[in-house]
């Protein structure tokens, strides 16, 4: 099964016009959504995180418009001081502030029957936004330093890989702006979750580079490979550019392994995800599957051995009790697994029929306990037990220092 899509002739020569490199469903569903809004003269917000192309979008909306013998400009306003925002978009008149030694031409005057595309618009002031609302609305707008209303005819495509409903919730942002912009959403998919997308991208980058600097071109074999389409890539496109050209500068012309590449990779998070392409998520689900189960027989036979002291004991002092140690212990000792659900929403993707419905009944008082919970107990009791060093927890778990890690970090046991 494969997450490509079909696509139109539109959609294929615009990708080739611009350089989008890529054949992922979520992709393509995004150039396809920019070009059937491009001709209806409606606000955009373009979301998706940091360094995933987002900068593509208005240009394609751009140029599939009736605007597209105007302007096009490009404005990131999380660079343009707060100070000055208000002049650098809608203009000053002279001795509006000091150093305005003339009058001057904002972004939305200079844009006037074009598009502006407004990049980082989460980053805008309250004022500003204020300001730029009023635009959308009427398309009206004043000058810094004038009294004088103008009006402007804009198309505004705005970008942002800030969570918007949290920023609106926050105060950081005018909830009656946001709905505005985003008349039409279109939401860019990260690097991570466009399965083999990845090694053509590496290619592209590992040709551009050899051609440009004329040098042997860098290969990359199979295991590295895997890693590539397993990385988390928190940069997305723009850090796997930067990966691949550093690889290219001081490795060229060989052919590049596992070890190699993670040499360029930071070490504190080459945690593995598993990318969207079939195979390589089920693999990396079926090796996840088998750590947990493992997790929890280790658990189970620890807590019989446990039970199994407490009935000697029991046995031996007429129904004494026996010590663990502290009531917290005690607790948690108690508090393990009282069975595995094939339903749970970790084998919801298509395990139930493997794994059936293992009960482990610990003890017939022992509350309810998730899969996650177990697990997140039984890392926390090796750390503890081995002083924090996390090789030996890996060891003693049998999973990796990688798997290990995110998990630390996934249950914010750092």
């Amino acid at each position: 099964m494969s997450n490509e899509s079909v696509i139109s002739p539109q959609a294929v020569a615009m990708k080739q016009r611009l350089g989008i490199v890529g054949n992922a469903s979520a992709l393509n569903n995004a150039v396809e959504r920019a070009l059937r809004v491009a001709p209806i003269d409606l606000s955009v917000l373009v979301t998706g995180e940091s360094g995933t192309g987002k900068e593509f979008f208005p240009q394609i909306i751009h140029l599939n418009s009736a605007r597209k013998h105007g302007k096009y400009i490009a404005v990131n306003c999380g660079a343009i001081p707060e100070g000055t925002i208000d002049s650098e978009l809608f203009g000053h008149e002279k001795g509006a502030f000091t150093g305005a030694v003339a009058s001057r031409k904002g972004y939305f005057e200079e844009a006037n029957g074009g598009t502006i595309f407004l990049d980082e618009v989460a980053e805008l002031p309250l004022t500003t936004q204020a300001r730029l609302l009023r635009v959308l609305e009427s398309g009206e707008f004043i000058k810094v330093g004038s009294s004088e209303v103008q009006k402007t005819n804009i198309r505004v495509v705005a970008a942002t890989n800030v969570d918007m409903s949290r920023a609106v919730a926050e105060g950081k942002f005018r909830e009656d702006l946001y709905y505005r912009l985003s008349t039409v959403q279109i939401m860019v998919p990260a690097l991570r979750d466009r399965g083999n997308d990845i090694l053509l991208l590496t290619r592209k980058f590992a040709a551009d580079f050899a051609e440009r600097y004329r040098t042997p071109q860098v290969t990359f074999e199979e295991d590295a490979r895997n890693v590539l389409l397993h990385y988390r890539w928190p940069g997305n496109v723009r850090q796997l550019k930067n990966v691949v050209e550093q690889v290219a500068l001081f490795d060229a012309g060989r052919s590049i392994n596992r070890e190699e590449l993670l040499s360029y990779l930071p070490e504190s998070i080459t945690s593995y995800v598993p990318a969207i392409s079939q195979a390589s998520s089920v693999a990396a689900y079926d090796r996840e599957r088998e750590m947990l189960f493992s997790m929890i027989f280790k658990l189970q036979r620890e807590i019989e051995y446990l039970k199994g002291k407490v009935e000697n004991d029991n046995i031996s002092t007429g129904g004494g009790r026996l010590s663990l140690g502290s009531d917290k212990e005690r607790d948690r000792s108690s508090a393990m697994v009282r069975y595995i659900d094939a339903d749970d929403s970790l084998f919801n993707r298509g395990a139930a029929h493997d794994a059936g419905r293992d009960v482990v009944d610990v003890t017939a008082t022992a509350p309810v306990t998730t899969l996650e919970e177990t697990e997140k107990e039984l890392i926390r009791r090796s750390l503890e037990r081995n002083q924090g060093r996390r090789k030996v927890v890996a060891n003693e778990l049998n999973i990796s220092e990688r798997t290990l890690y995110r998990k630390i970090k996934e249950y914010g046991l750092e």
